[in-house]
């Protein structure tokens, strides 16, 4: 089968196309599965540069979130999981493969009405921004939701789901065009580019909000956007740490002071180990959202496809901040 691997650690370029072994057939508690679409994402290219907190042993390809159908059941798998089925599931590494193994309890039934390479792009994104507005924050009709990193994969859907909490969303960007995207897809009234010199997002988050701020803050960016999110929350207000792509290797320091003035609180955002931890309440959260989809309340949008070999370019895209929303490598083409 054809997997593209990181056989060292370096930029997307560094990766190789190769026909490699077919995977074991499944162990305990295993699926085996033919991946149809894998999502691409951000941690992605930290696993590949080695600066992610999963190392996997090289060589490995990367590919956290796969869709795609059953091929092969092993021995324990108590979920109902059938040869056959298609499923979504949750393997960290090992996507960007044709074939690949999964635990059966990171997998969970692709809906009837969602095709593979929604389903490849929704687990990781909308799991992690429902855990967060909903479970972390919980985010109220009628509250102000400031996402940044709007543009991205979480933050197109934390805007997405936003729409359905009764939240009032400003979506925050560095690109006027990304953000222009984002407010025709999703609706968003109110946009702020924090890249101008013009004025301090934080000033303009608070001249959009009266003067209060921000009731809950979506920050998957970290560097100096999380400096300026301390200074624009409201009363009360929650801010979401949910990543640090801005600068992984140097991460802000908060003020104390700023949290006891405004009586605000930081909330960390884990989502995968949340999986992991709760995976009953994780399920039920996948409830709602796949009914939402089925409903047409959930508009996943994926800006850029790309074929197995084309691989690279996907990681690529990611990289450079080109994609809005979800970036998918589809394995027919």
């Amino acid at each position: 089968m054809k997997a593209l691997l990181c056989k060292q650690y370096g930029p997307p370029e560094s990766l190789v196309l190769e026909d490699v072994p077919r995977p074991a057939p499944p162990g305990e508690g295993q699926v085996l599965l033919r991946v149809r679409a894998c999502g691409v994402n951000f941690p992605d290219l930290l696993l590949i540069e080695n600066k992610y907190q999963e190392r996997p042993s090289l060589p490995f390809s990367p590919g956290a979130e796969v869709a795609g159908d059953v091929a092969a059941v092993g021995p324990g798998v108590a979920n109902g999981i059938r040869e056959g089925d298609r499923v979504i599931a949750m393997i960290g590494s090992r996507g960007f493969q044709e074939e690949t193994l999964a635990d059966a309890t990171r997998c969970v039934p692709l809906p009837d009405s969602m095709d593979y390479a929604t389903g490849a792009a929704f687990t990781l994104t909308y799991g992690t921004s429902y855990h967060a507005l909903v479970d972390r924050a919980r985010t109220a009709p009628g509250e102000t939701l400031l996402v940044l990193g709007a543009t991205g994969g979480v933050g197109t859907a934390a805007l997405d789901i936003a729409r359905n909490l009764g939240a009032r969303a400003i979506a925050a960007g560095g690109s006027d065009a990304k953000l222009e995207a984002v407010r025709e897809i999703y609706g968003v009234r109110d946009t702020v580019n924090y890249a101008t010199a013009e004025e301090p997002f934080k000033d303009r988050v608070n001249r959009l909000t009266d003067g209060r701020g921000a009731d809950v803050i979506y920050d998957p960016i970290g560097g100096e956007a999380f400096q300026q999110a301390l200074r624009c929350v409201a009363w009360e207000g929650r801010i979401l740490v949910v990543g640090f792509a801005a600068d992984g290797a140097n991460l802000p320091q908060a003020r104390t002071n700023l949290l006891l003035l405004k009586g605000s609180s930081l909330v960390g955002v884990f989502w995968g180990r949340f999986t992991r931890e709760a995976p009953e309440r994780s399920a039920r959260n996948f409830d709602t959202l796949f009914g939402w989809y089925a409903d047409g309340r959930l508009r996943p949008h994926i800006s850029h496809r790309f074929r197995l070999d084309e691989g690279i370019e996907a990681l690529r895209a990611v990289a450079e901040r080109r994609v809005v929303g979800k970036c998918v490598v589809v394995m027919d083409g």
